[in-house]
């Protein structure tokens, strides 16, 4: 081997090591940039999981007003009157759904945990959708009827991704 052939392969020897200490910094810088972004988003889900709790106690306050309202009125024995406070108190529990999910995925959750809160989320709003239901407020009859299958169909999709999901976490 002569002097060059042996200086030839330090020059590439120290490029190669250079190479990999740029990779390994770039990666490094990389995995910095995710790490901060993932804690900015983690801090973002905090932020919504207190949004949803101070939207739930003006719901329930709101709720208690409306009630407190009609409670001697003969108004309270009205159907639509009676109605509207259901629909007010599943998007109660529609807000405690999302908070429970928001919660659940800042916890890092098990995802069938996190896709069974969605399903229940689902499933009460289409609930109340059908409570509050009123063929009256359409424009044509047909236009009703395919709304009203609409719901259906939501609803037992829904339920039937339900039925799949806890029968998967039963079998396993």
């Amino acid at each position: 081997m002569t002097v060059d052939e042996g200086s030839e392969a330090t020059v590439d020897d120290a490029a190669e090591e250079l190479a990999d200490g740029s990779d390994d910094e770039a990666e490094s810088r990389t995995q910095r940039v995710v790490e901060f972004s993932e804690s900015l988003i983690r801090g973002i889900e905090i932020v919504a999981a207190y949004v949803l709790v101070v939207l739930f106690a003006i719901g329930v306050f709101d709720l208690s007003l409306q009630i407190g309202e009609q409670a001697f009125t003969p108004n309270i024995f009205d159907p639509e009157v009676v109605v509207g406070f259901i629909d007010t108190a599943l998007l109660l529990f529609i807000i405690v759904e999302v908070y429970q999910t928001v919660v659940a995925y800042t916890r890092r959750d098990e995802t069938r945990s996190i896709v069974r809160l969605v399903l229940y989320t689902g499933i009460i709003a289409i609930v109340r959708k059908v409570i509050v239901y009123r063929t009256d407020t359409f424009a044509t009859k047909t236009d009703a009827l395919l709304t009203a299958a609409a719901y259906a169909v939501i609803l037992l999709s829904l339920g039937a991704l339900l039925y799949v999901e806890r029968e998967a976490v039963s079998d396993s």
